[in-house]
């Protein structure tokens, strides 16, 4: 009987995208024979991952999990939002969000976990389930919160079922204080943090290229107003901290009374909750943010069905 290498494993596996153990079980079951292992994955439905892996996943779904102290937030993605809905795809995203816990949000470490029950990784487990579920997945990014003494909120928006949706959010808060009142206000932050995609939680935490870059914008644009120099730089103050009105958390207009700002409102709810808040962290995803969807062509996937392509 041939010695299964584990070079002739990793070989099949970047010829088929199945999964390590399903590849040394199929080079075993054909004496290391590399072309009949391909044939023999492919009669159990484990190598259709390989022909789908390079289309675009920029559906699926969020996942988070935690408990008061600790969060995490995952995203997995599909090709398209039917299989957002499939029952085993959601179960998929619920377990890996509820590992990304023991993580601490760590994408590498959560992809070599195992999987409960599937003998196998997390990364192996969801290229397996290309093969059964028929489309590309792709566990893009995961992040994790964590205090040792306040709470860390979530909020989930557009839910498809408990703890799985399409805006992510996470919100840590140290505080001493009540902790169920602390909890109310952090879900109501997170919900602001939802709906505007805030950069920082301070000026301070910009990125100083960034505020650099948009300073010198500004300049040039107060420029052609033909102005004092003087008057210009008062001009670019007042667009910067409209620029940090924007983008910084603490200087947003709050979208819970639309007129406090998040910093103010922070400070005035730690007199009802018994001590100082500090918001320590958020983590927001959007599903498929930044992922270049293609555009699709109808005519075309008509006319390729017709030839049987």
């Amino acid at each position: 009987m041939a010695t299964i290498t584990a070079a002739m494993v990793k070989e099949l596996r970047d010829k088929t995208g199945a999964g390590m153990m399903d590849c040394k079980t199929a080079l075993t079951e054909v004496d290391g024979d590399s072309e009949a292992a391909i044939d023999w994955l492919r009669t159990k439905g484990l190598a259709k991952a390989a022909n789908k892996a390079d289309r675009i996943a920029a559906e699926g779904l969020i996942g988070l999990s935690g408990d008061d102290g600790r969060g995490a937030v995952v995203e997995v993605n599909s090709e398209t939002d039917f299989v957002a809905r499939n029952e085993q795809f959601q179960e998929l995203v619920r377990g890996i969000s509820e590992l990304a816990l023991k993580t601490g949000g760590n994408i590498d470490k959560l992809s070599e976990m195992d999987y409960p029950g599937a003998g196998k990784s997390v990364k192996d487990h969801v290229t397996e389930l290309v093969g059964t579920i028929g489309e590309n997945l792709n566990l893009r990014r995961s992040a994790g919160l964590e205090v040792a003494e306040g709470v860390v909120a979530q909020y989930l928006h557009g839910a498809v079922t408990p703890g799985l949706g399409k805006i992510g959010v996470l919100v840590a808060l140290e505080s001493s204080g009540d902790k169920d009142k602390l909890l109310a206000l952090g879900k109501q932050v997170a919900m602001h943090i939802a709906a505007t995609s805030p950069i920082a939680i301070t000026p301070d935490e910009l990125d100083e290229k960034l505020v650099s870059r948009e300073r010198e914008v500004l300049s040039e644009q107060a420029r052609e107003s033909g102005k004092p120099e003087e008057i210009i730089q008062k001009m670019v103050e007042g667009r910067i901290r409209k620029f940090y009105e924007e983008v910084v958390l603490e200087a947003q207009t709050f979208v819970i009374d639309g007129e406090t700002k998040v910093g103010k409102a922070i400070e005035a709810a730690a007199q009802d909750i018994g001590a100082p808040i500090k918001i320590a962290g958020f983590v927001r995803f959007g599903l498929g943010e930044g992922i270049e969807k293609e555009e699709d062509d109808f005519a075309a996937e008509v006319a390729a069905a017709a030839s049987g392509s």
